[in-house]
Order: structure tokens, then sequence, then C-alpha cells
């Protein structure tokens, strides 16, 4: 029953997490309150956060019994994983604005926008030629590398977490493409969503030529 219960309160905060961001929510709050429209995304990091910790120490009181953990040789995959994390993480914030993530731009703006980045800059350097979202992507890493030992309760939460990341994309891309159209269709042409297959598949091609090469 518990476990039912914890499945369900991850749902639920993940369905209020995409609700709250929604274009609807924050076009209306932006007509009707334009006020606290500056202070919305520190609202809105408030309240994930707040309401996440708490699920978070539920899920770790639930526990049950280990689906998997990182044993032996396992534990260097588990090492990679994390730092392939944190790489994407720390190439990430070179293009995203730090400032605009925790609402502190806005806050001088006295615009609400919520995306993780408001650059137009869709060029294809560094990893943003490998992947179009480097933290999500991270993010996902991340889930499945931060224990050592994933019980059922943690288990059950990261693969809620993961569809989520996963669904959020695919919401985020939209939202991009009704912002950018043309510029951000081109980019997802040569750059894949979350992992780098374009780029592996490019890589392979100019290993394959240059071996050709006499």
């Amino acid at each position: 029953m518990k476990l039912v219960l914890l499945g369900f309160l991850w749902i639920c905060w993940c369905a209020m997490h995409s609700l709250l961001i929604d274009f609807r929510v924050t076009d209306f709050i932006h007509q009707q309150l334009p006020r606290l429209i500056r202070y919305y995304r520190m609202l809105y990091n408030g309240v994930s956060l707040l309401t996440l910790v708490p699920l978070a120490l539920f899920t770790r009181l639930v526990g049950g019994e280990v689906v998997f953990g990182w044993q032996g040789r396992t534990v260097l995959c588990r090492t990679l994983l994390l730092a392939a994390a944190l790489a994407l993480f720390l190439a990430g914030a070179k293009r995203y604005d730090l400032r605009h993530f925790l609402g502190l731009r806005q806050l001088q703006s006295g615009e609400g926008q919520l995306l993780l980045s408001d650059s137009p800059d869709f060029s294809e350097t560094g990893v943003f030629g490998m992947t179009r979202h480097p933290w999500y992507l991270g993010s996902l890493l991340l889930i499945w590398s931060m224990l050592p030992q994933y019980p059922l309760s943690a288990f059950l939460a990261a693969v809620v977490l993961s569809i989520y990341i996963v669904v959020g994309t695919f919401l985020e891309e939209r939202k991009i493409l009704a912002r950018y159209g043309d510029a951000y269709r081109y980019y997802q042409q040569r750059v894949s969503m979350l992992f780098p297959w374009k780029w592996l598949k490019r890589k392979m091609q100019e290993v394959l030529s240059s071996r050709r090469r006499p």
C-alpha cells in the first residue's frame, strides 16, 4: 500500500511541476497578476524544492527490497555515469544563464520566462553539438547513478522521474519550436534531443572516411 501511495505522490509531484510551468498558467498570471510574474520563476523553484524534500524522505522511509545495486565491476560504470552527469551540467552551464534559471534575472527584467534559456543561440559548439538538452540528459544519468543501491521505493521514484524528464523534454521542445521556429527546427535536424545518436553517427562516419583515404 505504501508503494502505491508513493508512486501516486511522485506522479502528483511531476504533474504539479509540469502544470506550474505550463504556458497557459503563466499567461493567466501574466494577464491577471502582472506584478507577480517577475517572481514566478523563484516561486516555481521554491515550491518544487519544498515539495521534493519531504517526498524524497518518504521514499527513503518506505525502502523495500533492493532491486539492483552498483557492485563489483559495475561500480566503475556508476562512477563514469556520475562523471558524465557532472560534465553535462558544467558544460551546459556555459550557455545557460544561472541567474535566469534561479529567477534573479526575471526580477530585473520583469518578465516571467521559464525556459532554461531565453537565448536564440543554437550553435553546435561544445556539448550542444552532442545533445540539445545537456541538463536533462545529465539529470537522467544522475537519477540512475546517485545511489549505490536502489530499493524498490527508490527504483519506483527513478522510473517515474525518468519518464517525466523525457516527456517534459518533448513538451519543452514544442515551446522552443513555437518561439524560434525554423532556427530551432534546423538545430533539431542536426543534434539529438537527449542521447547523442546523431553526433556518434557523424563521428563513426568520419572515422570510416579517414580509413578509406589512401
